[in-house]
């Protein structure tokens, strides 16, 4: 018999992926989004009839893009950006803790802002996080907060480094600058740059859904540390084009505000040490590798199976 599995944000740039991820490896998958759809259901539906009696997991990848630059970081934006992680993260949490049949698994998304940044300090799932030091910060405090639940069921709260992958974030909003000669990196470059690819993110989400040992907070970055400057250089690289310029602090203030230009020109060294303890097999375990896979014009992604 197969195996449900819910995904909150489905539509989006994860979810999508992470979709086409668990169907080749013989899930029915469930898509939850703001609008109903085939195989999907909706979060008032949820809220109103809970989840499938067949859940085998759920997973809430739902977010709005916090660096959106088109954008203006007003009350509005910061209310959606709320509502997309917040408040999808306590109603599936919610359904769940309701549920009769109970699933085995509830995997649930945050991120490394959580650990504040520092240039010589080495974060892993151990380092106390119990304040919050800015917006960024309290957003992944409230947003792993939101996911408690049923004790019955495990959970993982995976928090991610910034992503990396052709169909969104940060290589799609930034692809034609780097392959114009343009690319650039943000400030001094020294930054660190907690990262993970794409496909190794969907990979470690089905990893933990699989795999019992796996609970509580992961960090979902790949193993090697670099800083922007060196994510620029090497993206560049792949592309046999040069990254010669930064783009100057104040101009990222300029254009995100000062809250959210900290994500960009401030970083943290961020360590995987449970994804390496249970000897998760990162596809992409450093940037050279990762960028020669996101780099190509002419792009076709690689079958997308575990």
């Amino acid at each position: 018999m197969s195996r449900r599995v819910l995904i909150g944000g489905g539509t989006g740039f994860i979810g999508s992926t992470l979709k086409q991820f668990l169907k080749n490896r013989g899930y029915v998958v469930t898509v939850i989004s703001r609008t109903p759809g085939k195989n999907r259901l909706t979060w008032n539906d949820i809220a109103q009839n809970g989840i499938p009696d067949d859940t085998f997991a759920a997973v809430n990848v739902a977010g709005e893009n916090v660096l959106n630059p088109l954008r203006r970081f007003n009350d509005d934006f910061k209310n959606a950006i709320f509502e997309s992680r917040i408040k999808t993260t306590s109603l599936l949490a919610n359904a769940i803790r309701d549920a009769k049949t109970k699933p085995e698994a509830f995997i649930c998304m945050s991120g490394v802002g959580i650990y504040k940044p520092d240039k010589e300090k080495l974060y892993d799932e151990n380092t106390d996080v119990s304040e919050s030091f800015d917006y960024i910060s309290k957003l992944a405090h409230e947003w792993e907060k939101a996911s408690e639940t049923s004790s019955d069921v495990r959970k993982v709260i995976l928090r991610s480094g910034v992503v990396l992958g052709r169909n969104g974030g940060m290589i799609l909003q930034t692809y034609l600058q780097f392959y114009f000669g343009f690319g650039t990196w943000f400030g001094s470059g020294s930054q660190y740059f907690p990262w993970i690819h794409l496909h190794d993110l969907c990979r470690l989400i089905i990893f933990s859904i699989e795999n019992n040992q796996v609970n509580g907070v992961v960090n979902a970055v790949a193993p090697e540390i670099i800083t922007n400057k060196t994510f620029a250089k090497t993206f560049a690289s792949a592309m046999n084009r040069p990254a010669l310029l930064p783009t100057l602090g104040i101009v990222c203030k300029l254009v995100f505000g000062a809250e959210r230009a900290v994500m960009i020109l401030e970083g943290q060294q961020v360590i995987p040490s449970k994804a390496m303890e249970y000897k998760f097999p990162y596809l992409y375990p450093t940037i050279q590798k990762a960028c020669a896979e996101l780099a190509p014009f002419n792009y076709v992604p690689p079958s997308l199976t575990y």
